[in-house]
């Protein structure tokens, strides 16, 4: 039985929720997820992860531009993210970073906006979130040369090896697992699973995309990280409940939920 779960990267501003968005927040509740980050796109996604906020109380907003549409920013972007990130309620900046997997943007494009979201992420102060698809060792090398990073953070849907999730913790982030480890074949992430320290793991569904097994195929939605932690406590070998507890205090660390002053949400 969990006690207490925490979606560290969730999209409920895409039009996938747009029929049952309060009816998934309650799925979700009655899960025991009790904090979710909605997590930015790009500015008009970032604006509407506000919005997301704002309605529910336990969903927290994180602003950024994805690399796909890393081509499409106009000039001002930074200083758009950077109002935005006034927001009380934002945590975080992301999802930034580089994709060569779908390769929607020019790759120059991907790493200018790239760093120059790590740059504001930086000043303001702000855990970032990173996105890495196909592109381990551009991004790598990105972290290294531009970094250290003050306020951490999180290696979204982890997908590199166990030997990078390693010095990406040594730099201060977060390994984040998602549906994928549940896959019969993901040999490697399950490995990385069952190895990164405690106190670096969180998880997420990175909704509606990635769902787990047993409703893979289906849209996702946050209440189905439940599905990840019990995979990932089977392959630790320890009690689902006090993993996801570890997982929540992680997450609310990571995005400083714990020092912020905010009230703790109660499951339904």
């Amino acid at each position: 039985m969990f006690v207490i779960l925490f979606d560290t990267h969730a999209h409920l501003d895409f039009e996938d929720f747009d029929a049952d968005r309060d009816e998934m927040i309650e799925r979700a509740r009655d899960a025991g997820v009790v904090n979710i980050i909605n997590v930015g796109f790009e500015l008009d996604s970032s604006r509407k992860a506000l919005q997301m906020s704002e309605k529910y109380d336990l969903v927290y907003a994180a602003v950024g531009v994805h690399p796909h549409v890393a081509g499409e920013t106009t000039s001002d972007y930074l200083e758009q993210l950077e109002k935005l990130a006034i927001h009380p309620k934002v945590v975080a900046l992301g999802e930034m970073g580089l994709d060569y997997f779908r390769n929607l943007s020019p790759v120059p494009e991907q790493k200018k906006v790239f760093r120059g979201q790590l740059s504001l992420a930086k000043r303001l102060d702000l855990p970032v979130i990173i996105h890495d698809r196909e592109a381990h060792g551009d991004t790598m090398d990105i972290l290294r040369n531009d970094g250290p990073f003050p306020a951490g953070g999180v290696i979204h849907c982890y997908s590199g090896s166990w030997e990078m999730a390693k010095e990406c913790i040594a730099m201060g982030f977060y390994i984040s697992i998602a549906g994928p480890v549940t896959f019969p074949k993901s040999a490697r992430l399950k490995d990385v699973a069952a190895r990164v320290p405690l106190d670096r793991l969180v998880v997420e569904t990175d909704a509606p995309y990635l769902t787990p097994v047993p409703n893979r195929g289906k849209r996702n939605e946050p209440a189905n990280v439940r599905h990840t932690l019990t995979e990932i406590a089977a392959l630790r070998k320890v009690a689902a409940d006090e993993l996801a507890k570890i997982c929540t205090d992680n997450g609310r660390k990571l995005f400083r939920l714990e020092t912020a002053g905010i009230k703790e949400n109660a499951a339904s």
